[in-house]
């Protein structure tokens, strides 16, 4: 059979895509490029009037130890909430940035990692990147004001429960921006 040169590339060409699409090369290169994404990416705040209040917290969660925990016993504290998988490549680009944010300020305010996967591969996850983050499985849905249908979903949450940033999506959770907001919760909420 002989095989023309348009063939050929055509066939180079979608065993390309097939790699992209369906292997860990694939994940690896989506998971470099979003990097690229994140490292000019910031959220915003929300606006004052557009701000979205949780109006309730009751919600059922599991640590990772196995303890449930309700969501209830953080209200009143300023929340990070970040839903993840770890098969999810914009979730992967963007867990060095929250992983840095977390470590500067995991002892002022609350972080809630939600993972959307099994216990073992969220624990090698974190085991093989050395991550030491606090991972919580949901046993039922989110506050409504909280769901996305799509993940890496993250929220930023005062300690009077407004939604004060919120991303669907990848982005970078340690910038500037995002640390100034915590900094200015953090300040409001010691001078009331």
């Amino acid at each position: 059979m002989n095989i023309t040169k348009k063939l050929r590339n055509n066939i180079i060409f979608f065993v390309a895509i097939a790699l992209l699409l369906f292997t860990p090369l694939g994940t690896f290169v989506k998971v470099q490029l979003l990097k690229v994404y994140v490292a000019v990416s910031s959220p915003a705040s929300i606006e004052e009037t557009n701000r979205e209040v949780v109006n309730d917290f009751h919600w059922n969660l599991v640590d990772s130890s196995g303890k449930n925990v309700n969501f209830q016993e953080m209200e009143g504290e300023i929340i990070l909430i970040n839903f993840w998988a770890t098969w999810c490549p914009p979730c992967i680009a963007e867990m060095p940035n929250l992983n840095k944010l977390h470590k500067d300020y995991g002892d002022k305010i609350k972080f809630l990692f939600v993972a959307n996967d099994a216990v073992e591969k969220v624990n090698a996850y974190l085991g093989k990147n050395q991550y030491n983050l606090p991972v919580y499985y949901s046993s039922e849905k989110a506050p409504k004001e909280l769901y996305s249908n799509s993940i890496p979903a993250t929220f930023l949450i005062d300690d009077r429960g407004k939604i004060i940033m919120k991303k669907i999506g990848v982005s970078n959770w340690n910038s500037e921006t995002v640390r100034n907001q915590i900094d200015e919760l953090l300040a409001f909420s010691l001078a009331e």
